[in-house]
């Protein structure tokens, strides 16, 4: 293809009788601790959706624009964030793939947000078994703390710098995960951590946040070109 390389900037002529993998970035609106933007989810996925379509060959890989809302239930005891829940995020999802698969062969979600696994399992797996060639794939980075602390404070460093108020950054509960999920489930976050963060933004710097964005983004480039998927609907 020629031109720009969004579905948004297309025209459907552009798109006829084409072979197309419709990327779609998933994130999220909610609070990522005093320092990081609500929408640093949906940031981090459309870094990783760029990386991908801007250096595949091949089969057409086209940019969807982004899903911004997810199932952030957990995070809404702080102001800014949004939640449209499992149910309405299920719903969406299915629809969009019902949709968009009419003129795409296939479809990939990449999501940037863990509180969105469960529900892209779900409607994922019911495009597949409607016979669509769907898939989603995890913005999961090896060794991170859990939330708005070094790994994604990183991240957003190399991919929206002027969007990270370093400033503000201080740690938050560094408590392991699992021991602070029944509270959270019970709770929120706000019940483990009043600051909203889980880990440690000391110490986070672009360079790093650079490795980790091309690492994500290797493997997805690697995924997409083998497509396989597990029972889950997960690219592997």
């Amino acid at each position: 293809m020629t031109g720009p390389s969004t579905l948004g900037q297309r025209s459907w002529p552009d798109l006829d009788g084409k072979t197309i993998t419709l990327v779609v970035p998933l994130g999220s609106v909610e609070q990522h601790g005093p320092h990081l933007p609500l929408d640093a989810d949906t940031r981090i996925a459309a870094a990783v959706a760029d990386g991908v379509c801007d250096g595949t060959s091949g089969e057409d890989v086209l940019r969807a624009p982004d899903l911004n809302y997810g199932a952030s239930g957990e995070h809404e005891g702080f102001p800014g964030t949004i939640s449209i829940g499992h149910d309405a995020l299920k719903a969406m999802l299915v629809e969009y793939g019902r949709s968009a698969c009419r003129w795409a062969r296939r479809i990939l979600f990449v999501n940037g947000h863990g509180g969105n696994t469960r529900t892209l399992i779900e409607a994922v797996s019911l495009l597949r078994y409607e016979g669509r060639d769907a898939a989603w794939f995890p913005c999961a980075f090896p060794d991170a703390d859990a939330h708005a602390g070094f790994t994604e404070t990183s991240v957003l460093l190399h991919v929206s710098p002027e969007s990270v108020a370093l400033e503000r950054a201080v740690a938050g509960n560094r408590e392991p995960v699992g021991a602070l999920l029944g509270a959270m489930r019970e709770s929120g976050v706000a019940a483990v951590s009043p600051n909203g963060v889980l880990g440690d933004p000391a110490g986070a710097t672009a360079d790093e946040g650079r490795r980790l964005l091309d690492d994500v983004t290797g493997q997805l480039r690697s995924a997409l070109s083998s497509w396989e998927v597990d029972g889950r609907g997960r690219l592997t």
